[in-house]
């Protein structure tokens, strides 16, 4: 016989917060448009976000002075690839979470999202407003 699980060890019912409202979202259907405006803000914000990336590691680069230093650079590297890798998603089921984390961010500003749907604009304010 399986043991009782206690009541603190029950899931809670979940309201549907302001959140959950958005992840009911998800299945929003992307215009031409929308993908047009998607793509180009997505674009910007990576190139971005590498030229940033790049001067940092230029900076880095220039301090080192001892072979150690290349340790640096490399883990340096290694991490930046994983965030950006994590980051920077461009499936349309997470796309408008990825825009609000970057314009949160601030490699993108809302002004770089004009000519996204009104239903995504929407989500993505709404997120950013939490």
């Amino acid at each position: 016989m399986a043991p009782k699980r206690s009541q603190a060890c029950r899931p809670k019912r979940r309201r549907h917060t302001a959140v959950s409202q958005v992840r009911l979202r998800i299945g929003m259907k992307w215009s031409a448009t929308d993908k047009k405006v998607a793509r180009r803000a997505f674009e910007v914000a990576y190139q971005k976000e590498c030229a940033a990336v790049l001067d940092k590691l230029k900076e880095i680069a220039a301090a080192a002075s001892n072979p150690d230093d290349l340790w640096e650079i490399r883990d340096f590297l290694t991490d930046v690839l994983k965030e950006i890798n994590d980051k920077y998603d461009y499936r349309y089921s997470v796309l408008i979470f990825v825009f609000a984390r970057l314009v949160r961010e601030g490699w993108l500003s809302v002004a770089d999202l004009d000519g996204l749907g009104e239903d995504k604009m929407t989500s993505i304010n709404h997120m950013l407003s939490l």
